[in-house]
C-alpha cells in the first residue's frame, strides 16, 4: 500500500519471546534459581529449617511418652532417695498382699458357712427320721440283721458323711449353751448340774448347731 509520500508501510511484525526453562545452566554447569528467589544459599537454609520441623514433632512425641512420676521428680530433685522409695514400694505390696490373704480368708470362711446352711437345711428334714429310729432302738425294733436295722444303718451313715454330728450323754456336765432341761431333779449326791437324760439327741453340722438336746437335769439336792 502506497502512501502519499509514494512510499510503502508494511505492518510491524512482533518478535517472539524464548524462555530458557532449563533447571541446569549450559554454560555453567550450575543449578539455577526460580525467578524471583535469592540466589545466596537458601538451598541449605530451607533444607535445615525442613529439618527442624520434621524433627519438631517427633521431640514432642518423645517428651510426652516420658512423662516423670511425682516420685521420679522426687528423686531428681533430691527429696527423695532411691532406698526410700523402694522401701515404699514394699510397704505398699505387703499391704496389698496382707489385704488379699485377708479377703481371701474371708471368702472362704463365707463359703463354709453357708455351705454348712445349705446342708443344715437338707439334713433338718431327716433329724425326725433319726429321732423314730433312736426310740425303735431303744424298744428293740430293730433287732441284729433285721431289715430295718440296715436302713438304719445306712441312713446314719449317709448324714454323718453330711457332717451331721449327734452329741448330748447322760452323765456329762449341763451346759445351757448346748443343753435345754426340760425338767430339773434333785438327786442327793450330786454337786454339779448334770444330764441325768437324754430325751432327744442334739446334732451339729460342722460349728452350727443344727438342734439343742432336750435333757433332764439333776441338780444338787
Amino acid at each position: 500500500m502506497s502512501d502519499q509520500n509514494g512510499g510503502s508501510e508494511e505492518p510491524e511484525r512482533e518478535e517472539p519471546i524464548i524462555r530458557d526453562k532449563r533447571k541446569i545452566d549450559p554454560e555453567t554447569g550450575k543449578v539455577r534459581q526460580p525467578d524471583g528467589e535469592p540466589q545466596d544459599d537458601a538451598g541449605e537454609h530451607d533444607l535445615s529449617h525442613e529439618e527442624l520441623v520434621d524433627v519438631g514433632p517427633a521431640e514432642e512425641k518423645k517428651e510426652e511418652g516420658d512423662i516423670l512420676s511425682d516420685d521420679d521428680l522426687d528423686i531428681l530433685s533430691g527429696q527423695t532417695t532411691a532406698e526410700q522409695l523402694a522401701a515404699e514400694r514394699l510397704a505398699d505390696l505387703q499391704r496389698v498382699t496382707a489385704e488379699y490373704a485377708n479377703y481371701r480368708k474371708r471368702t472362704e470362711a463365707n463359703r463354709e458357712i453357708e455351705r454348712e446352711r445349705a446342708v443344715g437345711d437338707a439334713v433338718k428334714g431327716l433329724i425326725p427320721v433319726l429321732d423314730d429310729l433312736e426310740r425303735a432302738e431303744k424298744h428293740g425294733d430293730l433287732g441284729e440283721g433285721s431289715a430295718f436295722s440296715s436302713i438304719a444303718a445306712k441312713l446314719r451313715t449317709a448324714v454323718e458323711r453330711l457332717g451331721l454330728t449327734p452329741y448330748g450323754e447322760k452323765g456329762e456336765p449341763f451346759d445351757p449353751q448346748i443343753h435345754e432341761a426340760i425338767f430339773q431333779q434333785p438327786t442327793p449326791g450330786v454337786t454339779a448340774d448334770t444330764v441325768a437324760e437324754v430325751v432327744e439327741t442334739g446334732y451339729r453340722l460342722g460349728s452350727t448347731t443344727v438342734r439343742v438336746a432336750k435333757v433332764v437335769v439333776a441338780v444338787p439336792a
